[in-house]
């Protein structure tokens, strides 16, 4: 009898299977999703550099048949750019949660965006801190219930797709599980983009976020975003905070080309002051970089 081979198997690492994910969770869809997009971006896998920080969604870069880094909490992005920077060869892919990327990895996402390095940044949000219990996190939404917010959560969250776009990203999608094609396909495009590219998937938690807020397991969960999920490629980016109960808007928003780091770094670079020379400012600013 002939031993059943998993169709992404020359991608996964079956040595550290199972894995460690909750029975209905996301984070499965999410990594199948993105191993496809891999296969199909037409890239040779040792092209790949994978990174990912501390929290559920950070254990895919040990599942992953690739070259992976687990990071420390937040530092996934930084250690990315340092990793683009000297292997401006490789397609470099940050693989986490939001709460490494938006909570204590936020100012490195922002200032990556803005400085448009030339990585892809996967963000898998469930809303919740689900790898310690289940707290509130930066994008839990308004009125939901945590294991910190029991009464409600009444702080405003944030909107990652705004986020990203507004601090320079030049790729931009938000996409859930239940979208499976669209999520693939975008994520394709995010990594053959070249500057900073975002995806956003919004991922099930049944365990915490569901049961706590009634939505149920996993099949209600999925069931909650085919009924909520609105499709708007031209939606305003301010107004899609995602709120409990509320529907929850998703496309491909943002696809414009800007100069990456690498870029202007090599622009600045053929054109260099000259070494101890004190320049006047007429000088400076007759000068062509």
């Amino acid at each position: 009898m002939n031993e059943l081979i998993h169709p992404l198997d020359k991608l996964l690492r079956q040595e550290q299977m199972p894995h460690i994910w909750c029975s209905g969770c996301g984070l499965g869809i999410s990594l199948n999703v993105f191993l496809n997009a891999i296969l199909n971006s037409g890239i040779p896998q040792n092209k790949f550099a994978v990174v990912s920080g501390i929290g559920c969604t950070g254990r895919a870069a040990g599942y992953i048949k690739l070259d992976s880094f687990h990071t420390t909490h937040g530092r996934a992005i930084p250690f990315a750019t340092g990793l683009k920077l000297a292997r401006p060869d490789l397609k470099v892919i940050v693989f986490s949660g939001e709460g490494d990327l938006a909570a204590i990895g936020g100012n490195h996402f922002i200032h990556a965006a803005r400085r448009n390095i030339d990585i892809t940044v996967i963000c898998a949000n469930n809303s919740n801190y689900g790898m310690t219990g289940g707290q509130c996190g930066p994008t839990t939404p308004l009125n939901a219930l945590t294991a910190s917010t029991p009464y409600g959560n009444f702080e405003s969250s944030f909107s990652l797709p705004y986020l990203a776009a507004g601090s320079g990203a030049v790729y931009v999608a938000r996409w859930t599980v239940f979208n499976v094609k669209q999520l693939e396909n975008s994520i394709k495009s995010a990594i053959l983009k070249k500057g900073f590219s975002f995806v956003e998937i919004i991922s099930d938690c049944p365990t915490y976020y569901g049961r706590t807020n009634k939505i149920g397991g996993a099949l209600e969960m999925m069931k909650f975003y085919k009924e909520n999920t609105v499709v708007n490629q031209r939606a305003n980016l301010k107004d899609i905070n995602i709120v409990r109960g509320g529907k929850i808007t998703v496309g491909n928003f943002i696809d414009i080309e800007r100069p990456t780091f690498m870029d202007l770094l090599t622009e600045q670079m053929s054109h260099p002051l000259e070494k101890g020379k004190v320049f006047k400012v007429e000088e400076i600013k007759k000068m062509e970089y």
